[in-house]
């Protein structure tokens, strides 16, 4: 039960984009559809869950003078596995993605992540964590990406969802919207939880 509990905390309460504030570079520069939100969030994640395993596994027997790079060095083959499979099976996400895949490597919560837990945990919950930090991600990601679609190109997934016409809100598309949708969201968020308590 408390691994299920792990994963629910990690949607919501601890959640890396909207309550941890964490991975912000991804979650504003690539959101500009759902598609490349679930795109980014699903990559990282692979990358976390992994990383995880590995340095759980590996957790007493790397030194700790060298526990940061052995890390980077984990997280970094993980990425170059996501980045080639990409590549070669999904090119045009790749193309949309661009440096933002390689960047992954140091995404603080993937790093974060192995510092904080997974280095310090055996294997089963550092997966669990992989998991549900990973599924947060994504989700956020999706999320920010289809508001910033929805309003910016008056579709979701590449589909359309208001008919010819819908004027868009061509701002929503561009750098500034994803701080508006990232603040709207966060304040709507907040309220909620206001309001449940």
């Amino acid at each position: 039960m408390s691994l299920v509990n792990n994963i629910k905390k990690s949607i919501w309460a601890e959640n890396a984009v909207f309550r941890l504030l964490l991975g912000l570079c991804p979650a504003l520069a690539v959101t500009t559809s759902a598609e490349n939100g679930l795109g980014m969030g699903l990559a990282t994640t692979f990358v976390l869950v992994c990383s995880n395993i590995v340095v759980s596994s590996l957790r007493k027997v790397i030194p700790p003078k060298v526990r940061i790079p052995s890390f980077i060095v984990v997280i970094a083959s993980f990425v170059t596995i996501v980045q080639l499979c990409m590549e070669a099976y999904f090119y045009d996400l790749h193309k949309a993605l661009g440096i933002f895949i390689p960047l992954i490597v140091v995404n603080c919560l993937i790093l974060g992540r192995a510092e904080a837990f997974a280095s310090k945990n055996k294997l089963l919950p550092a997966v669990v964590d992989g998991v549900g930090m990973g599924i947060g991600f994504t989700l956020a990601l999706f999320v920010l990406g289809a508001v910033r679609e929805l309003f910016g190109s008056g579709t979701l997934l590449g589909y359309s969802v208001f008919g010819e016409g819908f004027q868009p809100l061509l701002l929503m598309i561009l750098p500034p919207g994803a701080f508006i949708a990232m603040g709207l969201l966060l304040a709507g968020m907040n309220l909620f939880d206001a309001r449940k308590k």
